[in-house]
């Protein structure tokens, strides 16, 4: 087992292994993962950390790992109207939803709920299978 607890700041070298992970995957510090096409891997990471595409882990004994965003299904909310697509943010925003939020759309877990929500709204909806970048809020530490 590839017990990684170090995160290289700055590496510039070519990794051994590169890990594509789901969002949810990437937040966690304490986690054994076993991925098809890998040695088991643990992560024993200081709390809190939440890792980054692109990010560098270094193993106990030596290897290096790079963190990959995996690509998984999605919501993809859409509108002409920024004020529409605002107004969907702040709805989805008060049930707690991981969003990832930009000028053009805004990207959740898909969740039929949601959706029937989303479908009162006048904003366009579609699945898609895109790597996952949710904000991570206001008092995440960087």
């Amino acid at each position: 087992m590839l017990i990684f607890q170090h995160r290289l700041e700055g590496y510039q070298g070519s990794p051994q292994w590169q890990l594509p992970l789901t969002a949810e995957e990437r937040c966690r510090s304490r986690y054994r993962f076993d991925k098809e096409g890998f040695p088991p891997l643990f992560f024993q990471l200081p709390r809190g950390i939440f890792l980054q595409a692109g990010d560098y882990l270094q193993a106990d004994s030596g290897e290096i790992l790079q963190i990959l965003a995996a690509p998984e299904p999605l919501l993809q909310v859409s509108s002409q109207n920024p004020l529409t697509l605002l107004k969907a943010a702040y709805h989805l925003g008060n049930r707690h939803v991981s969003l990832e939020v930009n000028p053009h759309y805004l990207r959740l877990a898909p969740d039929p709920v949601l959706e029937d929500m989303l479908a009162t709204l006048d904003v366009t909806v579609e699945t898609i299978t895109e790597p996952f970048f949710p904000e991570r809020g206001a008092f995440h530490v960087h």
